[in-house]
């Protein structure tokens, strides 16, 4: 069972006919199902024909890639999170370039190698005598628009035929979802009821054959026929182009209250969902002052629509009224327990205004943000009285509004979710949902678990009115995450530490309210041919739904999404049933939810990959990175705690010596064997994640790597690929940027460097180059505008530090690279083909500069499992 504390919870559907193979890597336990993301595009990998290293990226899949499902029962785990850079710097401000690795994702052409037709092997009904082979079209799959399956990544594009060779777990196939991403090839939407098979559920594709003749089409899912009201009779498959649903591997049916194509009710969406600010009001001078800059600048940002409420908390609970212009005024409620149903009709039936759109209280609400005081009381941060659990109830009631009370059993439908941001400075000690101040008072274990649950059900009761929870902490005092975790989880917001109230927490702030979110979210997953799904990471739970009256045969996994956004995705891991017949397989994912423009919306996406008997030919198609991020999160699912993480590095170190066993060839006359060169760059991503912030020791306290692990889990592709393995870019003369393989050997006294590791960016400045005030200012100035560039979407906000080499602040940069410098020259060069730039001088320079240490290098710890690592292709 899933520790409660844990916003990420693997499910693992029951089957009848899976047994699990024996396998030296630990399948992961099936996990009680609880909410949790999302996942970035999908590229094609090509090379890097600027640089001497090319690294795979992941492909987005082409037409020829159709999705279709119809597994038995599935198993889920899951988790929501940010989104990331998968695109060049912009060149209008920084000129960017890329050398040897480059974890880049590449742009890929619209021509799919994948074949186009089912022609080469058609499906045969019989009828009685009748032979419907030849009546049957080829699927409509030649010209599919580029980009449209980057809703859904693939760690391999072939599928292994034989079940023995597709089950190694060590390996794995799997796939990253992101159901909110946004269409980027502008609208593609049906405004009518879909297609669907009859028996299975699944929608009509561009991968199904047609009979053109009466308009059936077959199931790719299930092969069963179903018909189409004569819609699709036709007289040449080009005729049937003009059904979206035909023509386009992702489409989304909709429909909105005013059966208007088109129609957009954009001021009644938009004001329908507000925002509740809920501040605690504990904080000493230092923190305040940057809270309160953060604040004034977040309503500056908010459009002038938006409806804003704003919450203090402390010991008792004050509701500003925003109709107050010439004073900051409050109603205050005791905070000692949960609000009465008649304090709470008193306060919303009264005469105040507590939620007011920006355009009339901005003026208000930048008084009542000056107004704040420090806290003057001579009490320690973590003993002080915070009312956290009564506040947030307060402010559900504000959203709910008048008509809360006549609401019960209802589903009110909002243009949206509804959003209450939580800026907490420490834990919660007082009221409902509190722990006592001190982890040694004698009741504090059973308290803990009391107040955990009913933050949980507290979130549970947001979710249910459309309302999102957002917890952005900061400063010194330890907040206890541990309770406040659920309360962000169940409701399907985020949970965010800060260092301090300062610039980082004021983006993730503005950030936080400016990301889009659906509501009522359902995710169903269908694979064909013996696939099965076993296991589900993300923001969401397992949903029963009952679909047997309309579908007989529908074995599809249903998801239960907290919200849809953008930042999340979820991490599905595969295994065939059987062996596999046909040359292509099939999965769809469909998403059903209400937009913020009020439309009940089904998504949905359809891929295709073909199947193969050739092991290498699998190999070939494996998508490193996607692969490694698959891996990393079924790992990190598993490291609860830090003693869970030591051992989830020696899982690491098992899955490539069995990676190598199943793989890669044996040396003649030597017990080692060679890591297969098609996955030339997975080892490096996993040394990165053993021994980087997720399951290393970089990270000191619990509570921050219990926050890291859980955003990881629900991150989408593009923020979990930099979580796992950061991307060095170093600075050159002109303000352009080379990418480098993230080796200490980056650290060369006359550059300066930007290591992305996804929620830390840190720009390096050596000390040579440190010297020089002038040029060191100009590097300075380019390297912060470049991991701006590179992080302005990314949600949470990173960290941005810049320190000079030999500093204190240096081993945060140091620790996180790969330490190559007591490798042979001649592997040094291979892997990091920059040194050869470099003059000898140069080179004896940075070889002195290094500080040795036990930490192995990447080819040290390889073949200290007795495998061979690959040679960079």
């Amino acid at each position: 069972m899933a520790n409660p504390t844990q916003p990420n919870v693997g499910f693992t559907p029951e089957r009848e006919s899976a047994t699990p193979e024996k396998n030296p890597i630990p399948l992961p336990p099936n996990f009680v199902p609880s909410a949790p993301g999302f996942s970035p595009p999908k590229l094609p990998s090509q090379q890097d024909q600027a640089s001497s290293r090319s690294v795979k990226t992941p492909n987005v899949l082409s037409p020829a890639n159709g999705v279709t499902t119809g597994s038995s029962v599935p198993h889920l785990s899951i988790p929501p999170g940010p989104p990331v850079f998968t695109s060049p710097v912009r060149p209008a401000s920084v000129p960017f370039r890329t050398s040897p690795a480059s974890p880049q994702p590449v742009a890929f052409s619209s021509v799919s190698s994948l074949p186009t037709s089912t022609s080469s092997s058609p499906l045969q009904f019989s009828n009685g005598s009748f032979d419907l082979q030849h009546q049957l079209s080829d699927s409509i799959d030649d010209n599919v628009p580029v980009g449209e399956s980057s809703f859904v990544l693939f760690s391999a594009r072939k599928v292994l035929k034989q079940k023995k060779q597709a089950n190694v777990p060590s390996l794995g196939f799997g796939a990253l979802v992101s159901p909110g991403r946004e269409v980027s090839m502008g609208p593609q939407v049906i405004q009518r009821d879909p297609h669907r098979c009859q028996s299975c559920g699944a929608y009509a594709n561009i991968y199904c054959n047609i009979l053109l003749g009466s308009g059936q089409w077959q199931c790719v899912i299930c092969r069963k026929l179903n018909g189409s009201d004569g819609e699709y009779i036709a007289h040449s498959k080009e005729d049937l182009r003009r059904f979206l649903e035909l023509s386009s591997t992702m489409f989304d049916y909709a429909q909105n209250e005013n059966k208007r194509p088109g129609f957009v009710p954009v001021s009644d969406s938009r004001m329908s969902a507000p925002i509740v600010l809920v501040i605690d009001e504990c904080l000493d001078e230092p923190h305040l002052h940057h809270l309160q800059s953060s604040l004034h600048a977040f309503v500056d940002s908010l459009p002038p629509t938006t409806r804003l409420g704003i919450v203090l908390y402390g010991r008792t609970v004050s509701v500003y009224d925003l109709s107050e212009e010439s004073m900051a005024s409050a109603d205050v409620l005791p905070g000692e327990k949960s609000p009465s149903q008649e304090s709470l009709k008193a306060l919303i039936y009264g005469t105040g205004i507590y939620l007011s759109p920006m355009h009339a209280s901005l003026a208000v609400a930048h008084s009542i943000f000056s107004s704040l005081r420090a806290y003057k009381l001579n009490i320690a941060e973590a003993s002080r009285d915070r009312c956290l659990g009564t506040a947030v109830e307060v402010a559900l009631a504000i959203i709910q509004g008048p008509s809360a009370d006549l609401s019960r059993g209802v589903v009110k439908r909002s243009g949206g979710n509804s959003r209450i941001i939580v800026c907490a400075g420490g834990p919660n000690t007082y009221g409902p949902g509190s722990v006592p101040h001190s982890f040694s008072h004698p009741n504090y274990p059973y308290r803990e678990k009391i107040a955990i649950k009913w933050m949980e059900n507290l979130g549970r009761e947001a979710h249910r009115h459309n309302t999102i929870i957002d917890v952005l902490c900061a400063g010194t005092c330890p907040v206890r995450v541990p309770i406040l975790h659920p309360l962000a989880k169940a409701s399907g917001g985020v949970f965010v530490l800060h260092d301090d109230f300062g610039e980082a927490f004021g983006v993730n702030l503005q950030r936080a309210s400016a990301r889009s979110a659906g509501s009522h979210g359902l995710l169903e997953l269908r694979t064909s041919d013996n696939i099965v799904i076993t296991q589900v990471i993300g923001p969401g739970e397992e949903s029963h739904v009952d679909t047997h009256e309309t579908f007989k045969n529908d074995t599809a996994l249903y998801i239960q999404m907290l919200s849809v956004e953008e930042t999340q995705s979820f991490s599905l891991s595969m295994e065939t049933e059987g062996d596999i017949k046909s040359d292509f397989v099939f999965f769809q994912f469909a998403i059903q939810y209400s937009n913020v423009y009020q439309a009940d919306v089904s998504r949905v996406i359809t891929v295709r990959l073909p199947t193969v008997d050739s092991i290498s030919a699998y190999l070939e198609s494996v998508q490193d990175e996607v692969a490694s991020v698959l891996i990393a999160k079924r790992t990190l699912l598993r490291a609860i705690n830090h003693s869970d993480a030591i051992d989830m590095r020696k899982t690491i170190d098992e899955r490539i010596k069995d990676i190598a066993l199943k793989f890669g060839s044996q040396l003649p006359k030597s017990k080692l064997h060679s890591f297969p060169k098609e996955l030339a760059l997975l080892p490096e991503l996993l040394f990165h994640l053993r021994r980087g912030p997720l399951l290393g020791s970089i990270i000191g306290h619990e509570d921050e790597r219990s926050v890291l692990r859980n955003l990881f889990l629900n991150a989408s592709f593009d923020l979990s690929l930099r979580m796992v393995a950061p991307r060095c870019l170093m600075h050159r003369e002109g303000g352009t940027f080379e990418e480098l393989p993230a080796y200490d050997l980056a650290m060369q006294s006359d550059a300066a460097v930007v290591l992305d590791h996804g929620t830390d960016v840190f720009i390096w400045l050596g000390a040579e180059l440190a010297a020089d005030e002038g040029r060191s200012a100009a590097a300075l100035a380019a390297c912060r505008t470049l991991a701006e560039e590179l992080t302005e979407c990314r949600f949470p906000a990173p960290r941005i530090l810049a320190f000079k080499e030999g500093s204190s602040q240096a081993r945060y940069f140091v620790s996180r690279l790969i330490p190559a410098h007591k490798d042979p020259p001649y592997e040094q060069e291979a892997r990091f083909p920059q040194l050869r730039s470099l003059t000898s001088e140069q080179r004896t320079k940075l070889k002195a500069s290094f500080v040795h240490f036990d930490d192995p290098s990447f080819c040290e710890w390889m073949r200290s499992l007795k495998v061979v690592p690959p040679q960079p292709s």
